[in-house]
């Protein structure tokens, strides 16, 4: 049952599990009894969220070079020892649990969910194409 790494608010794929939000903050305006129901995350877990300053690298990152110090940035802080253990936890559950880790971003290729997908991938969870 590999994880899948989706856009948080998107309608749920059949077997998706437990969805996740790795964002800093909730949806803004979405009562938090609504969080589930409508599609933005079952459980939030702020922890491998990049970090106030490290977010605000990557949304004003407009080349490569920019982009590419962001993620070494936010490596940097996954791997802290609480971040990393969290990162390890789900590669372990991704063998056997159905579950999904998400964020707002419209494109992955600029959103720390892909960098997160590449390091659960590193540690030998089985990840959703």
């Amino acid at each position: 049952m590999p994880v899948r790494i989706v856009r948080l608010g998107t309608p749920r794929a059949s077997g998706e599990g437990l969805r996740i939000g790795t964002v800093r903050r909730p949806p803004r305006g979405v009562p938090k009894a609504q969080f589930s129901t409508q599609n933005w995350y079952d459980v939030w877990y702020p922890n491998l969220a990049p970090s106030v300053e490290t977010m605000k690298q990557a949304q004003a990152a407009t080349t490569p070079a920019q982009w590419a110090a962001f993620e070494r940035a936010f490596r940097r802080e996954m791997s802290a020892p609480e971040a990393s253990r969290s990162l390890d936890l789900l590669a372990a559950l991704s063998r056997h649990s159905a579950f999904s880790v998400g964020c707002y971003c419209e494109d992955e290729a600029h959103c720390h969910r892909g960098v997160l997908r590449a390091l659960l991938r590193e540690r030998g969870a089985e990840v959703a194409k």
